[in-house]
């Protein structure tokens, strides 16, 4: 395991050098991104359209945060990762088609979402649930928001962020799984548990 400070844009190579169990901590341009902002992709790339963020080499997160306006200042208050596996019927899509190379998230992904970061180079990253006020104090600045007319959590946030961490690899471009490596050992522990009842 190592640590890592990265910087978007991302290439491919740096996305396909992490491995499960790295950390590290991101600055740059990060886009937040649930389950109405990826829906309504999918839409665009399926009719040919193009997305209003230019998502190459980026981070996504899967997030909706807790936003106030100042002024004309937008304000990140809670920025918590929401759980990834509601987006996993649109991700391989996404990732095919926005050339992204990090997604965080919390809880994991699915196959198709594993399969997607194999092939065309980009990782899962687990930030901790309830950590809310940590990542938004990584927020330095919001950039611009699109797609506001979905809800505030459902947008996506352009968010310029330093040092937004600590996130875990917890897929890689492998085919390593930490969720389903736990799993599998969790199981094989209880099972080694009930062999000696």
């Amino acid at each position: 395991m190592a640590t890592y400070g990265l910087k978007t844009p991302v290439s491919e190579d740096t996305a396909r050098n992490l491995k499960v169990g790295d950390v590290f901590y991101l600055s740059g341009t990060v886009v937040t991104a649930r389950d109405e902002a990826h829906r309504r992709a999918v839409e665009y790339f399926r009719s040919g359209r193009k997305l209003p963020v230019n998502l190459h080499g980026l981070a996504v997160f899967h997030c909706g945060p807790v936003v106030v306006k100042r002024g004309s200042e937008w304000k990140v208050l809670a920025a918590g990762p929401t759980t990834s596996s509601r987006m996993e019927a649109f991700e391989e899509e996404f990732i095919k088609n926005t050339g992204v190379r990090i997604i965080v998230g919390k809880g994991g992904m699915g196959k198709r979402t594993l399969q997607a970061l194999a092939k065309y180079g980009a990782v899962y990253g687990a930030f901790t649930g309830g950590a809310a006020a940590v990542a938004a104090r990584s927020v330095k600045h919001v950039k611009n928001v699109e797609w506001l007319d979905l809800g505030t959590p459902e947008a996506l946030w352009v968010l310029e962020v330093e040092e937004f961490g600590p996130v875990v690899v917890a897929a890689d471009t492998h085919g390593n799984d930490l969720f389903r490596n736990v799993a599998a050992k969790s199981e094989e522990n209880r099972q080694r548990i009930i062999a000696r009842w």
